[in-house]
Parts: C-alpha cells; structure tokens; sequence
C-alpha cells in the first residue's frame, strides 16, 4: 500500500510538471494575405530545456524567413520567473487553410494553429513600383449610421526607413474613430520583390446617414537608402523627406431601419450576447442574504460606451444596491469587441418564491441585416426563513426588522432621548449667554477712577498697543456700560477700537498711535459717561464754566 502511494504521489508530481511547464505557440494574426509573412512565437518557461525547438516539420508549408531568441526575468509576488521567447518569421508556400504544427523542444510539444491563407489583395497602384508607398481599404463600402467600418492603412517600403517616420492621427468629421491596436509590422512580396509592411487598422462609427469621405492620408517616409534605377538623378537620398499619399475613400451611410423598434436604443452589431453569474449561487437563498448577480452584454462591432446599461432587478422582495458597471473593448480581426457589465448586490426580505423578469435586449444584426433579440429567461429565487434572525414581531413586520432585538432598540431610543435632551439644554444655555455682558461688572474694589484714566492716557500717549490694551480693560470695567455697548453708541470708539485691535493681532503694531483713542475716550458723550472720572473726586472743577 505503501509503495503504491510513492508510485501515486510520484505520478501526480510529473502530470503537474508537465502542465506547469509547456511550451505556448502564437501569431500575431491568423488571416492574412498571400505573399504575406507572419510572426510565430514560441514560449518556454522550463529553465531546465536547452537549445531552441526543431522548426524542421515548418519546411514542407512554410519559407522560414529568420529566427531570434529572447531572454526575460520577471519577478511575480517575490518569487524569479525566467521564460524564453523564440519568434519566427514565416512565409506561407500555399494559400487557403495552412496548419503551423506541433514543434518540440526536449519534451515540450507546442499545440498546432491553422491559418487562413488568402488571394493576395493587393491593390493595383500606380506607384507600387516606387520605393514607398500607401494603400487604404475598407471592409465595406456601405453601412449603418453609427455602425463599425474597418479602415486598413498599409505602407509598403522596398528600402529601409528611419524611425522618424511619422503618419499623422487619423481625422474624420462626424465619425467617431477608435484605432485597432498598435501598428503591426510583417513582409510581402510584391512581383518578386520583398516589401515591408506597416500596416494600421481603425474602427470607424459614423454619426450621420448620407456619404463619408474618408480623407487621403499622407506619410511622411525618411529613407535610409535608395532604390536601384537606371538614371541615377532619380534615385532618392538617403535620409531625404518622402511624402506618399493613399487614394480618398467614400462610404455610404444607411439610415436607421423603419422597421426598427423607437424607444429601444439603436444597437447595429455583427453580433451580441448576453451572460448572467450569481456570487454566490442563488440555489439556498435565506432572507439577509446578499446575493450578487452580474449582467453582461458582449456586441462585435460595437465599442463598450455605445452598449446602453441593462435593466436593474426592481422587484417586490428584494432590495437592490447597484454598482458601477465595468466597460472594456478587446480587439479582434473582425473589428473591436465592446463590453458591458452591470453589477448588484440583492437582499431578501421575504420568504417565499420570487420571480425576476426576463432580460430583454433589442438589436439590429449588421451581417445577416435583420432586427433581433437577445434574452435571458425569467427565473425564480426561492427564499427560506433564516434561523439567526428574530421573527416573533407585531403582525405585518418584514423578516428583516423582525430580527431587530427589542432590548437593543429600546436602549436605542433612551440613548437618542438623552441625547436630544442635552442639546436642547446646551442650546439654551447658550442662548441665555448671549445677552449677558461679555465683562461682568463688580463693585469697584482697585484702583480709583482717577487713576485708572491716567494710566490710560499716558499708554495712549506713549504708543504702547499692549499697555493700552490693558489700561482700557480696567477703565471699562469701571464703567456702568461694557465697551462694546459704548462703541456701538459712539462711532469714533469703534474706529479707535478697530484701530486698536488690529495693531494687537498684525505686524504694524509698532507703527499704531494711540492718539485717535484717546480722542475718542474723552468724547464720548456725557449722558453716556455715567461714572465721570472727574465728578468721583469730589472737588469742584478747577476752571468752571
């Protein structure tokens, strides 16, 4: 039994080698022209394979046109990942279906991948005999409004070119443009002659029915070297300046179909689906459960901003908390790939049997041009009691404030009740604050009122801020009124105040003369100057009047 075990465990170490280590085959395309090269790349992640893999079963379909290796480390999660890349350059020997076979590498297999071999499409230019030169096609001539068309710009070079080469950003009016991808770079011949090719794909959405031009693009080509001719004048230098000009291009426009519904949003795809997933899986739902259900709507030939948002599970028994839906686009040969998912989380809060409607959504099938429909079925959520929540409530009550516990709401409501009582009470302290006097007043128990007013004159005089400050402190709280009273009857004390304080709280306080108070102390009015310093003394003025 034990041996057997060894035996089992051994077997199940190799199987998982071997899965973890293969050796991943791709192209960068798998329809193309012929005459047309293609990229094979081949990937190993066993460190332990050594030499490059046997590309001798290519031979019999495909020309091998060069081979290169590339080394990478990545670090994943702290832990070294070292693979290696062999990228293969091919050129198909026949059209139509053409299988790349299984290629090894020690024990590593590569799975095959056909490809689709076609008449060579190459246009009949005037000027393919020149050393650069551009050609721009679409997929087709005619279109819905707002529907995919694919635009094809593909610069063909018999001589090397420097890489400030440069091809403006594609403009259209009333069309919106999204391009395919990054540039992709491959060879053709072309009457016996190699070319490389620079070709750029872009989905174009037109806005408006009728005709679209789509403007000739122009590429500014750096050469690098010449083409071989017979008169030598012609022939251009290396590193000149080479515009090349592709041909203009008209699409037409269709207008959205009659027969189209009108309050549905107008959706021209090759195709759409629509997908639903729950997490977790609504098969054992319990009233509180938070089930998250997920619709998704796939359309070729349309980018992910053009798909509408699906409707929202709003049914009776359920409370829905929607997300923010995730957008993407992928691109394939056939043009972009938008989609959309719209993400909620749901909740029961009744037991019982809940019925979601079905999901309809309205489109109009560009390739076989007809109006079609795409659904997902109504189904049932069947929702049991949950035992962790409390159900002996008043009559009426929903599941989920049933489980609510009563002494815990009680203590709720004493809490809040506090609570609002003491704000109540610290409100109406403060209001009753507000009316008393900000310095309260008391019996006159320092310094005589004689005093105190000498004291401020001479700070007042001596331009002193903060003896000042002081001094009319002690002469205020002499007074029958507090100063701010005095200064909202007086206007020249709330100047000389103003003046005060702000010589107290900025830098120019040295700067502040304290006469303009002073003035304004002495006249202050006499009805309002209860407490006259000069009166307190008892003797008669020196100079009556």
């Amino acid at each position: 039994m034990t041996r057997f075990t060894v035996l089992l465990l051994a077997l199940l170490l190799w199987t998982f080698q071997t899965q973890a280590a293969e050796l991943a085959a791709s192209v960068d395309r798998s329809r193309l022209s012929s005459g047309e090269t293609v990229e094979l790349t081949l990937e190993s992640t066993d460190v332990t394979q050594f030499g490059k893999p046997d590309l001798a079963p290519l031979e019999p379909l495909f020309e091998v046109r060069g081979t290169r290796q590339v080394n990478q480390l990545n670090t994943l999660s702290g832990e070294n990942r070292a693979t290696t890349r062999w990228i293969v350059t091919l050129l198909p020997r026949q059209n139509g279906s053409v299988v790349i076979p299984s290629l090894q590498l020690g024990e590593l297999q590569s799975q095959p991948i056909t490809l689709q071999v076609v008449e060579s499409d190459t246009p009949d230019n005037p000027n393919k005999r020149a050393p650069v030169f551009i050609d721009a096609s679409l997929d087709q001539t005619s279109v819905y409004v707002q529907a995919q068309a694919i635009l094809t710009l593909r610069i063909y070079h018999s001589v090397s070119l420097y890489d400030d080469s440069s091809l403006p950003p594609l403009q259209i009016p009333d069309a919106r443009i999204e391009q395919l991808g990054d540039s992709r770079t491959y060879e053709k011949d072309i009457d016996g002659q190699r070319h490389g090719v620079i070709e750029m794909r872009y989905a174009i959405y037109p806005q408006h029915s009728g005709e679209l031009i789509i403007p000739a693009q122009v590429f500014n080509a750096a050469l690098v070297d010449a083409q071989p001719a017979q008169d030598a004048t012609q022939v251009p230098k290396s590193g000149m300046q080479m515009p090349v000009t592709s041909t203009e291009l008209l699409l037409t426009v269709k207008a959205k179909p009659i027969t189209y519904p009108a309050d549905a949003p107008w959706l021209p795809a090759r195709s759409l689906s629509l997908s639903e997933s729950w997490s977790p899986e609504p098969d054992h739902t319990q009233v509180g459960d938070s089930l998250t259900r997920s619709l998704t709507v796939t359309a070729e030939g349309l980018s992910s901003t053009q798909l509408p948002p699906l409707p929202g599970t709003d049914v009776g028994g359920l409370r829905r908390y929607p997300d923010q839906p995730v957008l993407g686009n992928q691109n394939s040969e056939r043009g972009l790939v938008g989609s959309r998912e719209d993400r909620e989380a749901l909740v029961p809060t009744r037991t019982g049997a809940i019925e979601l409607p079905t999901v309809d959504v309205v489109w109009w099938n560009t390739f076989e041009d007809h109006l079609e429909h795409s659904s997902l079925p109504a189904r049932t959520l069947h929702v049991a009691a949950n035992p962790s929540l409390v159900v002996d409530t008043q009559a009426g009550a929903s599941p989920i404030d049933a489980g609510v516990d009563n002494g815990a709401l009680w203590r709720w409501k004493l809490s809040t009740l506090i609570l609002a009582c003491t704000t109540l009470l610290g409100f109406g302290l403060w209001w009753r604050g507000r009316w008393q006097p900000a310095v309260a007043r008391a019996a006159q128990t320092g310094p005589s009122p004689r005093t105190v007013l000498d004291d401020l004159k001479r700070a007042c005089q001596a331009n002193d801020s903060h003896a000042t400050r002081q001094a009319l402190d002690a002469w205020a709280r002499q007074q029958p009124e507090t100063l701010a009273d005095m200064a909202a009857r007086f206007v020249p004390l709330s100047d000389a105040l103003d003046g005060l304080n702000g010589a107290l709280y900025s830098e120019t306080g040295q700067y502040w003369q304290g006469d303009e108070l002073w003035r304004a102390i002495k006249a202050i009015p006499m009805a309002e100057r209860v407490q006259d310093p000069v009166g307190d003394s008892g003797l008669p003025p020196l100079y009556p009047k």
